[in-house]
């Protein structure tokens, strides 16, 4: 119960400090304003920006490895140009794991081109992204899910080579305004595509990018039909293979991987790898940690104002103790304990603190609701919790020092002072 009054007290001396010296306090809760602003602010955006990031990434899974020349986080033990000398990966290197692949819950080899022109009569779409993918490529990424209109490839398609195509909305509503778009032919490098099968739309991504709208899906042996995928074109494919859910880490499989590319390249037992294995989830790692960077540097920018902002409340306290000395030695001569005239003033910081850090929110929510492209900001309840806690650790450290002043003053002496 004493708490409780106290609280109030404090709250009522706090709100009467401010109503009575509105223009002080406002500029020396600015800073926390300030500061608290740009915390969350950074925070606000960080998380929106790495949340639209992983979802326009989605496709990618943690239990999915990769295998490419390169590595998806590079070591110091080879350099970079080192890598370029590696071999491609090759359909032959696909078939050959497809087989022999024990712990592999799906496979798929595949490979993209960009800026490509697909035609039908005398309309045509450009910068299309052109994909060759093998037939296995639905067991890994399941493809078959996101199409709106059609089918996936049969494996007589796939493994012929047959010239049939998948294609994203925004292609099909270009070419084809009136609907009807199964079956037709469209031409890509003037070869003649059936069109099988049309992608649900996705929309515009963060940066910009469209998902499957703008995504032409063609079976790998047609691919190459049109591209050796090879070093002759810098077309590279990837083989992509899909890990089972009991194995933890995925070690079996990568080690399986690892036995059975060196094996089929040929390396003795002293070569060093000519391929690298990644893990999907990788990339999630490397973003959370260039976001992490940007995090930090948000401290830095908001640390600066709140050091600011929690100087300007610890001289408010300053001043507040020496405006109500005389009424602090009444409540000592009245019985008042120590902790009763420190938790008083510390409580009225705390309390001038949170004000600042609720204005500064408040600013952030403001900025959540601005039209930001794509961009989905979103205040947090975990970001409204953080900068209510900064603001309420400012306030312990700005007012500890003028509390503990008041709480030591002589009830003698501070009973004959006045403001």
């Amino acid at each position: 119960m004493k708490i409780f009054k106290l609280v109030i007290e404090s709250f009522r001396f706090a709100w009467s400090a401010l109503r009575m010296n509105l223009l002080r306090t406002t500029l020396s809760l600015l800073g926390v304003t300030i500061g608290i602003f740009a915390i969350i602010a950074v925070f606000t955006l960080v998380d929106s920006l790495e949340r639209s990031i992983k979802n326009s990434l989605s496709f990618l899974d943690a239990n999915n490895l990769d295998i490419g020349r390169f590595p998806y986080e590079f070591g110091p033990n080879i350099p970079w140009w080192e890598y370029l000398k590696r071999p491609y990966a090759t359909y032959e290197e696909y078939e050959f794991l497809k087989k022999n692949l024990n712990n592999a819950e799906g496979i798929t080899i595949f490979a993209s081109t960009g800026g490509k022109t697909v035609k039908y009569k005398s309309s045509s779409y450009n910068d299309v992204a052109l994909v060759g993918v093998g037939h296995t490529h639905d067991e890994v990424y399941d493809v078959a899910s996101d199409v709106e209109k059609g089918r996936y490839f049969t494996a007589a398609e796939s493994y012929t080579g047959k010239n049939v195509a998948m294609i994203g909305y925004k292609i099909a509503n270009k070419l084809f305004p009136s609907g009807e778009s199964i079956g037709k032919e469209i031409k890509i490098k003037g070869l003649k595509y059936i069109v099988i099968a049309i992608f649900e739309e996705e929309g515009e991504g963060i940066f910009g990018d469209t998902g499957n709208d703008e995504v032409v899906l063609i079976p790998f042996q047609s691919f190459q039909k049109i591209f050796y995928s090879g070093r002759r074109t810098g077309v590279e494919p990837n083989i992509s293979i899909k890990g089972k859910t009991d194995d933890i880490g995925l070690v079996e499989l990568e080690a399986e991987i690892t036995g059975l590319m060196r094996s089929k390249r040929g390396l003795g037992p002293k070569d060093k790898n000519d391929f690298s294995v990644n893990r999907q989830d990788a990339i999630m790692n490397i973003i959370g940690s260039t976001f992490d960077v940007i995090g930090v540097a948000g401290w830095a920018i908001g640390g600066f104002s709140i050091l600011v902002g929690g100087f300007g409340i610890a001289n408010i306290m300053f001043v507040s103790v020496r405006e109500r000395t005389n009424i602090i030695g009444i409540q000592k001569s009245l019985g008042a304990k120590n902790f009763f005239i420190l938790f008083q003033f510390l409580f009225e910081a705390i309390f001038l603190s949170l004000i600042g850090g609720a204005v500064g929110l408040f600013l952030v929510w403001l900025l959540s609701l601005a039209s930001l492209g794509s961009l989905d900001l979103v205040l947090t309840m975990s970001n409204v919790i953080l900068g209510l806690g900064v603001a309420g650790i400012i306030g312990v450290i700005s007012g500890i020092v003028p509390a503990l002043m008041a709480a030591r003053l002589d009830p003698v002496i501070a009973i004959r002072t006045t403001g």
